[in-house]
């Protein structure tokens, strides 16, 4: 039979002696009166008669656990020894023998008058560290505080409004809380991404055809659970790597492809695919677009073959020179999941994310979600309909696309100065600097970081250990305010000049960015 203490556990600290009165117990003072006596309440322990273990050593050994593990804190005050013993219906002869090796060892101390303390956890040594597990995807380098960040991805807040951004939170919060959970998304929400995406994108969906979505990467993963055991998912190399660690996280095996200037080598697919992981609107991280024609021929090749075409258009608002091409989704909205994200030109705390998937597909999802409860959550969602509704998000793509273009034209200034060239489209917040090879890539990122500038390097975009690799920066503009980004790009140009081989004439040899 078990004995177990009852639930009753936030804290024993002051109150009355070792011998005193129960939490919330009435008593009576020196003249007689009644007054309220604060009592400690009984530990979390448990008791088994059964056991060959004595009571009192289990009592101990209950309580050394809780001490370890943060239920009792240095200065929580103990239930006394009779009021222990009642609570568990034990003898107080086995609280009180507890409570002496307890006092032998140092975990608790008597105060006379007073009661029973818990004073810290003597003996214990530190505990051993968790095992390490293999890392599927490498990750971005931390860096430290005082760092001006360069690296690509993340959304330039400097243009942000303000207003508009606490408007938006209040509207959100005007809105009558959900009695059931959907798991298509806000309403308001999916209206506000189909009319955003025939706008902005040019893209045909009613609400109906959009599901809401956590973020691209977590919408990856939602598709992954849906594919067969053992599938095979193609993706861009050099490619954006949380999207590959989201496919492997769900057993999918991922098949690196090549990517050139035109975008994914769609000749180079191989046979017996579940889908194709791409971003052809800007080519994460090596900055081109997917051509007509390759886009033409992947969307027949996934008809004839039956996989679909999982199209990450993560900045596509961003485009500075001429009208993107035609997304992959219109050219063959049977095939081809779209996805977006606003954490590029909002905020990526906001975690909001969409979907124009296939009906198929798209049920598939709504039902995995009410088998498992899981949903993106809603809060994020209204904020960025109340931005679209009120106009503020069309606003303030319209700041950003100004400011992100003027400052695209520095960074290119300053690698042109350092002796390099960036390549990329004339699109989003980042570009390529290539270099001669991995040991050049590893000084300029090691270099920088030590003068207080983060760099992101190629190295880490490849999927395969193996097998042909580039070497290069990705190099983002959109994290830093103005200013710092004008002194990093001072250290960025100084750092090139004096890490990177020239060779006469290169600069104008190479490919400028577009």
């Amino acid at each position: 039979m078990a004995i177990r203490a009852p639930p009753r556990w936030p804290s024993w600290r002051g109150g009355a002696g070792r011998g005193g009165g129960g939490a919330g117990r009435v008593g009576r003072d020196r003249g007689g009166s009644e007054t309220e006596v604060e009592v400690p309440e009984v530990p979390p322990v448990l008791l088994d008669r059964s056991a060959a273990a004595p009571l009192a050593v289990q009592l101990a050994d209950g309580l050394r656990r809780a001490t370890v593990g943060g239920s009792l804190r240095p200065g929580d005050r103990l239930p006394s020894t009779r009021e222990l013993a009642t609570v568990l219906g034990v003898s107080r002869t086995v609280t009180a023998a507890a409570y002496d090796q307890l006092l032998a060892e140092g975990w608790v101390q008597g105060r006379r008058g007073v009661g029973t303390f818990v004073v810290g956890t003597p003996g214990v040594g530190p505990a051993a560290a968790p095992p390490v597990l293999p890392a599927a995807v490498t990750p971005a380098p931390a860096g430290g505080a005082g760092h001006v960040d360069l690296r690509a991805g993340s959304p330039c807040l400097e243009v942000l409004d303000r207003a508009a951004w606490r408007r938006a939170w209040r509207a959100a919060g005007d809105l009558a809380p959900d009695g059931r959970p959907d798991g298509h998304g806000d309403p308001g929400f999916r209206a506000a991404v189909a009319e955003h995406l025939l706008r902005h994108r040019g893209l045909v969906a009613g609400p109906d055809d959009v599901l809401a979505t956590s973020g691209t990467s977590a919408a990856v993963a939602e598709i992954a659970a849906l594919l067969p055991a053992g599938a095979r998912v193609a993706v861009e190399e050099p490619g954006y790597q949380r999207a590959v660690g989201a496919l492997r996280d769900r057993g999918v095996t991922v098949v690196p492809v090549p990517v050139d200037d035109d975008g994914l080598v769609v000749d180079a697919l191989p046979d017996r695919l579940a889908a194709v992981y791409c971003t052809p609107a800007h080519q994460y991280p090596l900055g081109r677009r997917l051509s007509a024609p390759r886009r033409s021929a992947l969307v027949a090749r996934a008809r004839t073959e039956g996989w679909w075409v999982l199209e990450d258009d993560y900045d596509g608002e961003l485009r500075y020179d001429v009208a993107p091409l035609p997304l992959l989704a219109a050219l063959g909205p049977d095939v081809v999941v779209h996805l977006g994200t606003a954490s590029k030109v909002l905020s990526s705390t906001l975690g909001v994310g969409w979907m124009v998937a296939p009906g198929p597909l798209r049920d598939g999802l709504v039902e995995r979600r009410a088998r498992t409860g899981t949903r993106p959550p809603r809060a994020g969602q209204r904020v960025l309909a109340a931005l679209a509704t009120s106009g503020d998000l069309s606003r303030h793509l319209r700041r950003l696309r100004r400011e992100l273009v003027a400052r695209r034209a520095l960074v290119l200034a300053a690698v042109e100065a350092g002796g390099a060239v960036a390549h990329g489209d004339l699109a989003g917040a980042h570009v390529v600097v290539p270099l001669p090879d991995a040991a050049t890539e590893a000084a300029v990122l090691a270099a920088a970081e030590q003068r207080g500038v983060l760099l992101d390097g190629l190295a880490r975009h490849h999927a395969s250990p193996a097998g042909p690799r580039r070497s290069g920066m990705v190099l983002g503009w959109a994290a830093p305010s103005r200013t710092e980004l004008v002194g990093a790009l001072a250290i960025l140009t100084d750092v090139l000049t004096a890490t990177v081989p020239k060779e006469p004439g290169s600069a104008r040899r190479q490919d400028r960015a577009r």
